[in-house]
């Protein structure tokens, strides 16, 4: 299949960097989202009354440009805290929100900087003090503690608005960096380090403040209809959607990178009350498309191939072998993540309208010296389910490896 590549002026325009982090899209920095310049060229040419489907939510970028933009959209995932997440940022905000939030922000405010009170609630993150030091640590878990104090009396959307802010606060000021494509723990030289604890305070609660002016700033945005968010996951659809009922499906499913989302997303899990210990969090990547984290890795070589499911990709079992040849956990890894795909590809297939689109952006992988082409692999995928006219876009490189490409993938119902 004859890949098309984009014109190289649009790279930035088609990426994440054009999100600005002053809007809702970079209300809180996850994995990279995908362009919303790209989700609103597609929306575009859509009619009158279009329903807009996103099976794989993530941060909630198709359902918030849907929202600005007055189109009726569902978004689907099996991960509360990323429902609760895309929920939030496609909401509309009251002035009255706004200013009982900014109420209880100067309240924490005055909290952080006092030595008074007990000893505040802190999450059984394993390891918490690679996190935050202990001073660090106690400040931020007194804003949790004022925002879970004045929750009872406040709007669920002013109680949101707060719990953004906090997660925005309490990730800018752990040790953590984000040089890489998933989360890493600083180097000693690279931490935060204040003469005294005082030092600390004011530097939490400066924090705390930048972010909820800009949180806040970017909930006056109007919002055009209210996205539905659905718990559901992707391999099964139509138990949970109306069949034949979208125009458009725009996504991006998690990568077969081996990059584990409930990994990344655990310090917000356990401060939110998403997560309470390590073994949910296990089985929570288990149930994932593309999860090897904890307990998936050793369930994954327990894992077996449907008898009723072959990938429809004539290379496929010559790249699991070249893979096993190096990695017998990556090979079954990447074997599952496309039987998984193949069953959410013929769900798919069911809740789209005749002549409606669907539009995945996907990245290959290389495992070792086997570069895994994703894109063909979605190609054939859907192919096979009974979509037509489909074709492949290359995007944009996506990292120092010469063959690591962004693409977008589509096809007519």
């Amino acid at each position: 299949m004859a890949i098309r590549a984009l014109p190289l002026s649009r790279f930035d325009h088609l990426t994440y960097r054009g999100n600005s982090k002053q809007t809702r899209y970079g209300w809180l920095r996850l994995t990279p989202a995908f362009s919303i310049h790209l989700i609103a060229d597609l929306i575009r040419a859509l009619p009158p009354n279009a329903r807009v489907l996103d099976p794989f939510c993530g941060t909630g970028t198709t359902a918030l440009v849907c929202a600005e933009e007055g189109i009726a959209s569902e978004t689907t995932d099996i991960n509360p805290f990323l429902l609760w997440l895309g929920a939030t940022k496609a909401a509309g905000y009251s002035r009255i929100d706004i200013a009982e939030a900014r109420k209880v922000s100067d309240h924490a405010v005055d909290v952080v900087r006092s030595s008074n009170g007990t000893q505040p609630w802190i999450p059984a993150l394993f390891q918490i003090e690679k996190w935050w030091d202990s001073q660090t640590l106690e400040k931020i878990a007194k804003i949790r503690a004022v925002i879970e104090e004045q929750s009872g009396k406040l709007s669920a959307n002013t109680s949101n608005l707060l719990k953004v802010a906090f997660c925005r606060t309490m990730i800018e000021t752990a040790n953590v960096s984000f040089g890489h494509q998933s989360m890493s723990f600083k180097k000693a030289d690279e931490q935060m380090s204040l003469a005294v604890p005082m030092d600390i305070a004011e530097a939490v609660a400066a924090n705390w403040q930048e972010s909820t002016q800009s949180v806040f700033k970017a909930a006056e945005t109007p919002i055009a209809s209210q996205p539905r968010f659905v718990y559901c996951d992707a391999r099964n659809l139509v138990k949970e959607l109306e069949r034949e009922a979208f125009d458009c499906v725009i996504t991006s499913p998690p990568y077969p990178n081996r990059m584990s989302y409930i990994r990344e997303l655990r310090p917000y899990m356990y401060w939110l009350g998403f997560l309470e210990d390590a073994k949910k969090a296990g089985e929570m990547d288990w149930e994932a498309i593309g999860g090897t984290w904890g307990c998936a890795t050793s369930n994954l070589m327990k894992w077996e191939h449907p008898a009723d499911i072959a990938v429809p990709f004539e290379a496929f079992p010559r790249i699991l072998a070249a893979i096993a040849n190096t990695s017998a956990l990556l090979s079954r890894y990447v074997e599952k993540y496309f039987c998984d795909m193949m069953l959410h590809v013929r769900d798919l297939f069911d809740v789209v309208k005749p002549g409606g689109t669907v539009h995945y952006v996907v990245g290959n992988s290389k495992f070792y010296e086997v570069v895994l082409p994703v894109e063909e692999i979605f190609a054939a995928l859907f192919q096979s389910a009974g979509f037509a006219s489909v074709k492949v876009e290359a995007i944009r490189k996506r990292t120092s490896k010469k063959e690591l490409f962004e693409y977008l993938v589509s096809g007519r119902k």
